[in-house]
């Protein structure tokens, strides 16, 4: 049996090396990718939750002016407020125009409790329901986004895949928070007069 040059044991070893780190390299890009995927589905879906409690909004609005006649005010801020949602671009702009049609939907119900005839209303309470599971919805569709931007970010930002991620733009995703208006409770009182 011939011996191996230490030239080729050499070649050899380099050749292994390149085959591994290309390895990890295409295996390092295509979970970064994979997740990057993951991160916008989710922000997908919760911007079709968002569109579906939108949809709402006017049939909402509509039944509850059809039924009331000096609460203009609030119900032009719910269309106002449905409006800045539908115009939000990026994460932090949707996440403040949703924050501010929950305020406005909020003021609306207040609206309503002066109002027995409203709660029962078939087509009020069929809203409200569909409202209610869409909210719960909007809710799970935020957790799982960001669940999602956080494994995404995590792997964006730890080493090795950090110098992927640089060489190739893959950039920290934007958690969908809430704006720190969120923190303030309305004051709905001063809407009744």
């Amino acid at each position: 049996m011939k011996k191996m040059s230490t030239g080729k044991v050499i070649l050899i070893v380099v050749a292994v090396l390149a085959v591994v780190l290309v390895g990890s390299l295409f295996s390092a890009y295509n979970g970064l990718a994979t997740l990057r995927e993951t991160v916008d589905t989710q922000q997908s879906t919760i911007q079709t939750q968002l569109q579906r409690r939108s949809d709402l909004i006017p049939n909402l609005t509509s039944t509850v002016k059809s039924l009331t006649t000096h609460e203009q005010s609030v119900i032009d801020s719910v269309t106002e407020a449905r409006a800045q949602l539908a115009g939000a671009k990026g994460m932090e702009e949707l996440a403040a125009a949703n924050d501010n049609l929950t305020n406005a939907l909020s003021r609306l119900m207040v609206v309503v409790e002066n109002y027995p005839d409203i709660q029962s209303t078939p087509a009020y309470t069929s809203l409200m329901d569909e409202l209610a599971g869409t909210e719960n919805r909007i809710a799970t569709a935020r957790t799982d986004y960001n669940e999602a931007v956080q494994r995404y970010n995590q792997k964006v930002i730890t080493f090795p895949n950090k110098l992927i991620a640089g060489i190739f733009g893959f950039e920290k995703a934007e958690y969908f928070t809430a704006p720190e208006s969120a923190q303030n409770v309305p004051d709905v009182g001063s809407l009744l007069g």
